[in-house]
């Protein structure tokens, strides 16, 4: 036994029990993934966490300002990430107050990659009719968050929802100026805006930050990735949540390296900010929280390290 390697032992196992299976399976693989919806309780309200895919973002040396690309292509091998492919999840929130559905971001509307787009699909697999969102709350006008408003033939998703939407992001890329002076890459962003709110711009409502959109969700500015980005603290009974929005990206990636400035941050130095206000707040409270772009289903909480912070996911639980 001692002349055996331990990957000899594996082999042989592996070749042993290959020879002992039918030629075909008896049952063909499914090939397809279950409804990707998640709830659990803040106080007395119910959040459903609903998964809209992810985008494999391609990335280069210019992707993350003032930092070395080694450190960031390790950085995305030690998350197990595809080689300069940024790992994008996308995860929208449905708050039950009781009173009020509350949609938190819109989601893709399969618009943005081949591989996201589902989230109207996870809306049906929970029981939620878009006729019955009562509210929806925008962070911010990045297409990845608004684009779900509409189909891709411009019909509205959701009804009979009022929509809010932050007055600075509002102010800042309706501007005919700030679109003019803007790189080619942010020139999309500018139309697609115009795109998604000009037949409906007359129903949208602008809040300002601090705005409690319903009893028990606050918004609270959290400028620098754009200058109206806004996440959003709910609070029921003794328990409370922080929706981050984008305030991080990607945790492996931005809340490990908080001092990073990836292109998509209007304002670098704000983000970082923000960031570093944001996640030493919700890390001193103890405080649960949730991120657009964490991995799904995107709740956890945060911890300060000697030099960032880690996403700590919470346990999947099968009681609500």
């Amino acid at each position: 036994m001692s002349d055996f390697t331990r990957r000899g032992l594996i082999t042989g196992a592996s070749v042993a029990a290959a020879s002992a299976l039918p030629a075909e399976a008896a049952a063909p693989s499914t090939g397809r993934q279950a409804p990707s919806v998640y709830r659990y309780k803040v106080g007395s309200f119910e959040v459903t966490a609903l998964y809209d895919g992810v985008w494999y973002r391609p990335i280069d040396e210019k992707f993350i300002r003032h930092a070395d690309y080694s450190e960031v292509r390790q950085a995305m091998s030690d998350a197990f990430m595809p080689p300069e492919k940024l790992a994008t999840p996308f995860t929208t929130l449905v708050v039950n107050t009781g009173r009020k559905l509350i949609l938190l971001d819109t989601g893709t509307g399969g618009q943005i990659a081949a591989t996201a787009g589902s989230f109207g699909e996870n809306l049906a697999a929970a029981g939620i009719d878009p006729k019955t969102i009562d509210t929806i709350v925008i962070s911010h006008f990045h297409p990845d968050h608004i684009n779900g408003i509409k189909t891709k033939d411009n019909a509205l998703i959701f009804p009979n929802a009022e929509i809010m939407v932050p007055a600075a992001e509002w102010a800042f890329w309706s501007d005919d100026a700030n679109m003019r002076a803007a790189p080619d890459g942010l020139k999309i962003v500018f139309h697609n805006v115009r795109r998604i709110f000009n037949d409906i711009a007359k129903d949208v409502t602008h809040y300002q930050p601090g705005k409690v959109v319903a009893p028990g969700v606050e918004t609270v500015a959290a400028p620098g990735h754009t200058p109206g980005h806004t996440v959003f603290a709910i609070q029921s009974g003794k328990d409370a949540m922080m929706v981050l929005s984008d305030t991080t990206q990607h945790p492996a990636l931005f809340a490990r390296n908080p001092e990073w400035e990836p292109q998509f941050d209007i304002d670098g130095a704000a983000a970082v900010t923000t960031r570093k206000k944001l996640l030493d707040r919700v890390a001193a409270d103890r405080m649960l929280v949730t991120g657009y772009h964490f991995p799904f289903p995107a709740c956890g909480h945060i911890v300060k390290t000697a030099t960032g912070y880690e996403h700590v996911p919470l346990l999947w639980n099968t009681a609500i």
